[in-house]
């Protein structure tokens, strides 16, 4: 049985900012990442070196999973941020257009 969809889908007006700061990060994490396989490429005995009771490779690899993470949370909390601004200013001003029509 279809009971239709459980939300009614609106226009995203913060689609533009999403985009760009996904692209953003995306480029960020990928200068990051592409750091790792160059160490790896040139100088792959570097990944070798102590760090504490790690070597560079293990705490370098799982420094990409955290920056992926850390990302990930700034993405949501200022899309987030934008969503709320963007959706109450439309809000408010579809709310002046029907004031002034009445």
């Amino acid at each position: 049985m279809s009971h239709g969809p459980s939300i009614e889908w609106k226009k995203d007006n913060a689609a533009k900012i999403k985009s760009r700061l996904g692209i953003v990060l995306f480029i960020v994490y990928t200068l990051v990442y592409a750091g790792f396989i160059l160490v790896n490429l040139v100088n792959p005995k570097l990944m070798a070196i102590d760090i504490g009771s790690q070597n560079l490779a293990i705490v370098y690899g799982f420094g990409l999973i955290i920056l992926a993470l850390v990302l990930a949370v700034i993405y949501n909390h200022i899309c987030s941020r934008a969503e709320e601004r963007l959706n109450n200013e439309n809000e408010t001003n579809n709310n002046t257009k029907k004031r002034g029509s009445e």
